[in-house]
């Protein structure tokens, strides 16, 4: 009765913050960036009259501007990413020695879960929508997002929905009756309806919060892709990145939708004794369906804007423009379409009727040639180019290797006979970490050292820069690579302890350690990180002109860096100096 009761409480207060919080965004008049118009509306109306933003705390809770909110998402997914990567430094730790004498294996689990749905939910896709924000109304010559207010909004949904998901673990230490959710981030029936820890029913609360602000993003970036570009920007110019963006936002508009109703269904049979996974109903099947039809598409969702950002960065660095536009653009139409097609390999193993088996392991190959043809074109693209190895083009060197490993290894997966082996195996941790460490990551360290300047009008430490490279990559490997052989050795995934009586217990052990010592590389290359991001932002000297990676030598600028001169220029005109024109949007 006392954790109903404190149930009760936690959804009475999280439901007056974010009604405070609608009404607040709702009530704040729409402020204009301080900088001229990166080129108008579709419609040709003037921007409003410029007025300064209020500072300090007030402007960030009341930003509606996209830059803003840009830059909001941007400190939100980092801090996720703190949060996921600690759980997962944590893991490996306890997967040092074959006995659970660290963690616990119920805490292992808790752990598990949160590193998930963290990683997925809440760092990757708003990530994602972090420099979709801040880049795409300058890409496409808009003034703003189609509708800022509905921007703001689909921001603030996402600390609620953090809080939930980690609510259990953040809870449990004060003895509520609240505990850590132990599901893994798949949530799969009958354990999720077993389990009566209320704080999986808080983790399925802040899913549902993540998923509205990610329908509500992607409808806002359709709109403004299709609405809000300027006339000179047709389809045909379009650039790369925006298309990414753009079929990646159709496919938020289809699959979370649904999971949102599998979500629903699920709080019901938790507590209201419904029946819509029950033995009778479909069971565990049913909710593989469910969750699948917006599990694998959410690959292709947190991977598409990358292989935007490697398309449109490593031309830059290359001296060439991108090898086969227009395939590069079929490609990314063409994964949008067929990654709701191949769900079901994801449980080959499940006993579904063969003939299904097989039009899915069909389907499933297939898609891999989209993605070779973008790997292909990448390489083609720097074929006797002019090469610089600024951090930027490492980072995207980086993840085409990276991808090609992964791929590989999904081949493999999608193929039936392999598949039943090795199946829910460590094999599947590097397939799908080579892809989302070893490729997204990667794309988002190039687009963040990329923008740097952008974003900050300063330079970061370079050398710093390329030590975070290599750590990360020899870190990613040195993590992963392991991980394909403890695979080929049968190694169950989400297993916390293999302290087994037969088997390869100390193969087992050597590969963990390795994989636990390229896991610790790598969080000193994300401390580096940070420490270069921060100390740049405030420290670092400043660039001298809107063209700070000498673009116009290859004649490459493009219209972020037209934008940023002209902001310039702007307080420049105005009064201002170089040194103040960090504050040229306030």
């Amino acid at each position: 009765m006392e954790v109903e009761t404190g149930q009760l409480v936690l959804t009475g207060v999280m439901a007056l913050l974010l009604a405070g919080v609608v009404w607040w965004v709702s009530h704040v008049k729409r402020r204009q960036s301080y900088s001229v118009s990166a080129g108008g509306t579709a419609t040709g109306v003037q921007p409003a009259e410029r007025v300064e933003k209020p500072s300090g705390l007030i402007r960030w809770l009341t930003a509606v501007d996209h830059k803003d909110i840009g830059l909001m998402y941007g400190v939100f997914a980092l801090f996720s990413f703190a949060w996921g990567g600690i759980a997962v430094v944590l893991m490996r730790t306890e997967l040092l020695t074959p006995s659970a004498d660290f963690l616990g294996l119920g805490f292992y689990n808790a752990l598990m879960t949160t590193h998930g749905i963290t990683m997925l939910f809440l760092f990757g896709t708003p990530m994602l929508a972090s420099f979709s924000n801040y880049l795409i109304p300058l890409l496409i010559g808009a003034d703003d997002m189609a509708f800022p207010r509905v921007n703001a909004i689909a921001f603030w949904l996402l600390p609620p929905g953090a809080l939930l998901i980690w609510g259990g673990l953040i809870l449990e230490p004060l003895n509520v009756g609240i505990q850590g959710a132990q599901t893994a981030w798949t949530l799969y029936t009958p354990l999720s309806v077993q389990q009566t820890n209320p704080g999986v029913d808080l983790m399925i609360l802040g899913l549902h919060l993540t998923g509205v602000s990610a329908t509500m993003g992607a409808i806002n970036f359709v709109a403004t892709i299709f609405a809000e570009r300027d006339e000179k920007v047709t389809w045909a110019s379009l650039d790369i990145f925006s298309w990414t963006v753009l079929v990646q936002s159709g496919q938020i508009i289809f699959a979370f939708p649904l999971l949102g109703s599998a979500l629903v269904m699920l709080l019901l049979d938790r507590n209201f004794e419904t029946s819509f996974f029950s033995v009778e109903a479909g069971g565990s099947i049913l909710w593989q369906h469910l969750f699948w039809f917006f599990g694998h598409p959410e690959v292709y969702i947190l991977v598409l804007p990358p292989m935007g950002l490697i398309s449109y960065i490593l031309p830059r660095f290359s001296g060439r423009r991108l090898f086969g536009f227009k395939f590069v653009v079929y490609s990314t139409l063409a994964l949008g379409v067929l990654s709701f097609g191949v769900w079901a390999h994801h449980m080959f193993a499940t006993g579904i009727d063969p003939r299904l088996r097989a039009s899915f392991m069909a389907v499933s190959i297939a898609i891999a040639i989209p993605s070779a043809v973008k790997t292909f074109n990448w390489i083609t693209t720097m074929w006797n180019g002019s090469l610089r190895l600024k951090t930027p083009m490492l980072f995207c060197v980086g993840f085409i290797a990276n991808f090609i490993i992964g791929g590989v290894t999904g081949v493999f997966e999608a193929s039936i006979p392999v598949d039943l082996v090795l199946h829910d195996t460590y094999h599947v941790i590097a397939h799908f970490h080579y892809v989302i460490m070893g490729g997204i990551a990667f794309a988002i360290f190039a687009a963040v050292y990329y923008w740097f300047p952008l974003f900050t009008q300063k330079w970061y430490q370079q050398t710093l820069g390329k030590w975070h490279f290599w750590l990360t990559m020899v870190g990613t490997n040195l993590t992963f690579f392991p991980m394909i052989f403890l695979g080929y050795g049968g190694m169950p995934r989400r297993y916390g302890s293999y302290d087994l009586t037969v088997g390869p217990v100390s193969y087992f052990t050597d590969l963990h350690q390795i994989a636990t010592l390229g896991v610790y590389i790598l969080a000193i290359g994300q401390l580096i990180f940070v420490w270069n991001i921060v100390t740049s932002w405030l420290e670092g000297p400043d660039i001298e002109d809107g063209d700070p990676w000498n673009l116009d030598d290859y004649g490459m600028v493009t219209n972020e860096w037209k934008w940023l001169e002209r902001k310039r220029e702007t307080v420049l005109l105005d009064g201002g100096s170089e040194e103040d024109t960090l504050k040229g949007e306030e």
